[in-house]
């Protein structure tokens, strides 16, 4: 019955999202940045909305619209000092409900803006996002409705229908304790439109959810670690911190990011209200990690999946006159090419800081292009020299190809843990997986079962033939630092009992198909000398 439930109001919170999309759409915003604002703060709006309702009635179930509104001042202020950073703290002149009684009224675009901009200013504290100069990032855009519609005399008729919806679905206490599957699928589905590649310089990357848990489960294995600090330097919404945060627990652990998009800050703030971490909001940063890391302390772990190639020539070689740069970028920097300025490898660089930003016994885990793992020479192979040498390798997973619906490059996950000095795990799960339609794009879905054999043979540091195998760091360092599990597999023969005539039989079939080879091949051989023949210069 509860799950029946739960898929019907995930059904209805869909819709809300899709009805909102198609109210946005009608003012003329599809496609357009102010569309994206006006859907994620107005869900912003209405979860924080139906957030602090919940928690008052956990206080006290008399508290609920009608019963706040009877609240003198003074209580009013005693009953926000009991909720403190559970949610966000509301008047009840900022509740939906107050705001539906309200528009008709001839100013409701400005009412309504007017409120978003006052809870902004009000939580402004605890819920505000930072960028690397130090300005704000509040909740609500100052001027939501003005700025994103330009036709004055759509403004009121907006501000309405959002209302309208937002007071039609009730997130209740059923909703709030379902976690973060629920909250995680309804996240994906509102943003799977504006967290994607756009073919942008900073181009969004969204972590497929099969990667982001089989990292958390390595990651975290068997342990129980609480009080601990985690950390994106490029998180983008958050998919891979989130996962990692509810492996750990939310109450067990802070967030720490930074990235350069505001739009993906102010994805991953939400992202973190909606799965109980606002108390870690505050430590987002919007800004360039590499050139301005805000994050000096070291971390328990890291996760990432850092932007693979992308032009820093402006701003590259500012990179080596940093005053740490040669401790914290010890394989060195990517040199500017000649061409293809598009294709520097910045992900070197993310490895390098992920790696100094770690404690003495600290864990990471980092999405990054296959190629690194076998680079015989630059700066992919001193990284590699450098864990292998300081022995701080855990392993590596090679996942299947288009795991990543939005690009073709095969990845693996390069596995740090610097308490790591036995054997290292090589996975090879290239073969696994069920290849899918996304829209235009093939995509590689991996079955619960097959993330399980992925997560267990690495924790158990089993070798399982043709899949995965253990090694030292000498057997590593004897294949030139290669991290390739293939490299590393035995050559299997397989033996048939078979009778001298069999075996006669089979050496002249095997010599006549050899002879027919070779005539073919000279044959081939000929016709290419007499088309060459034919070849003049014009």
């Amino acid at each position: 019955m509860e799950e029946h439930y739960i898929v019907q109001v995930q059904s209805q919170v869909q819709g809300l999202v899709d009805d909102l999309k198609a109210v946005f759409t009608h003012a003329g915003l599809a496609g357009e940045a102010a569309e994206y604002k006006l859907l994620t703060q107005s869900f912003l709006y209405k979860f924080l909305n139906d957030k602090f309702l919940y928690e008052a009635l956990n206080i006290d179930e008399s508290y609920d619209y009608q019963g706040l509104l009877n609240l003198s001042e003074e209580d009013y202020d005693w009953f926000l000092d009991d909720i403190g950073t559970k949610t966000a703290h509301l008047k009840p002149e900022q509740l939906i409900e107050s705001l539906h009684r309200q528009q008709n009224q001839a100013d409701f675009a400005e009412i309504f803006e007017q409120t978003l901009n006052q809870i902004a200013i009000d939580n402004n504290a605890i819920f505000s996002v930072h960028t690397d100069g130090g300005t704000d990032i509040r909740l609500f855009d100052q001027r939501l409705i003005t700025d994103t519609i330009s036709d004055t005399s759509k403004r009121n008729e907006v501000a309405a229908s959002i209302i309208n919806l937002l007071a039609r679905v009730k997130f209740d206490q059923q909703i709030f304790s379902q976690g973060f599957d629920f909250f995680s699928t309804l996240f994906e589905y509102m943003i799977k439109d504006y967290n994607k590649d756009g073919g942008g310089k900073y181009a969004e990357y969204y972590t497929p959810h099969s990667v982001a848990k089989i990292i958390a489960a390595i990651l975290v294995g068997n342990d129980q670690p609480s009080n601990v600090k985690i950390y994106d330097p490029s998180a983008g919404s958050g998919t891979l911190l989130m996962n990692l945060a509810i492996q750990i627990g939310t109450d067990r652990t802070s967030v720490y990011s930074q990235d350069i998009s505001q739009k993906s800050s102010n994805l991953l703030r939400l992202n973190l209200i909606l799965n109980g971490l606002q108390h870690s909001i505050h430590n987002i940063v919007q800004g360039n990690t590499i050139l301005n890391n805000r994050h000096v302390e070291k971390m328990d772990y890291i996760v990432s999946n850092p932007p693979f190639k992308l032009d820093f020539s402006e701003w590259r070689d500012q990179v080596e006159s940093l005053p740490n740069s040669s401790e914290r970028f010890f394989a060195g920097v990517p040199k500017i090419p000649n061409k293809k300025k598009e294709s520097m490898a910045i992900y070197q660089l993310f490895i390098q800081h992920i790696i100094h930003s770690l404690k003495e016994d600290g864990q990471a885990a980092i999405v990054l292009p296959t190629g690194f793992i076998t680079a015989q020479s630059g700066i992919d192979k001193k990284i590699r020299q450098h864990l292998v040498d300081e022995k701080m390798l855990a392993g590596v997973v090679s996942m299947p190809s288009n795991i990543f619906a939005t690009t073709g490059t095969n990845v693996s996950i390069l596995f740090i843990d610097k308490k790591n000095k036995g054997d290292v795990v090589l996975i090879d799960a290239s073969n696994l997986g069920t290849k899918v339609k996304e829209g235009k794009n093939q995509k590689t879905v991996l079955s619960p079962e097959e993330e399980q054999k992925i997560v267990e043979t690495f924790i158990k540091k089993e070798a399982v033939e043709d899949f995965s195998v253990t090694v030292s760091y000498e057997d590593i360092k004897e294949k030139n630092y290669s991290l390739s599990a293939g490299q590393y597999f035995d050559i299997k023969f397989d033996y048939v009992d078979i009778t001298a005539e069999e075996f006669e039989a089979r050496m002249t079939a095997f010599q006549s198909k050899l002879s027919d080879l070779f005539q073919q091949s000279h044959a081939l051989e000929q016709e290419i000398k007499e088309q060459m023949k034919g070849l003049k210069y014009e």
